[in-house]
């Protein structure tokens, strides 16, 4: 059985930092491509950053150079550590995980990060 255990959310002040967590179980991790999407309230889910099985990264324009998408197979964990957090990055972030680009995949649970003073 797959599955995606997301973590690492918080309330945090604006200019903070948090690292999301997402620990994979049940996949073959190392070959897939993970992906970190985001949706506030009221709004369409958005990829974030995207990390593909050879280790190629792509960012959403919006969180360029703040953001950072990373994979350790050894624990078959991917991360997205967030600096310079700002009050639009506030939603609820998931994983996805995939096979190949365009497919539905897998996803996690979602973790909430807040960014308010």
């Amino acid at each position: 059985q797959v599955q995606l255990v997301e973590s690492g959310g918080d309330l945090v002040q604006p200019g903070g930092s948090l690292r999301l967590s997402c620990a994979a179980s049940g996949i073959m991790f190392s070959i897939y491509h993970v992906g970190w999407y985001r949706q506030a309230p009221g709004k369409q889910r958005d990829l974030v950053a995207r990390i593909t099985s050879e280790g190629i990264t792509n960012y959403a324009d919006s969180v360029k150079g703040r953001f950072t998408v990373s994979r350790d197979n050894t624990k078959n964990t991917g991360y997205l550590q967030m600096n310079s957090l700002k009050p639009e990055d506030t939603a609820v972030y998931y994983c996805n995980v995939v096979r190949a680009l365009g497919q539905s995949g897998y996803w996690g649970q979602g973790t909430q990060v807040t960014v308010s003073s």
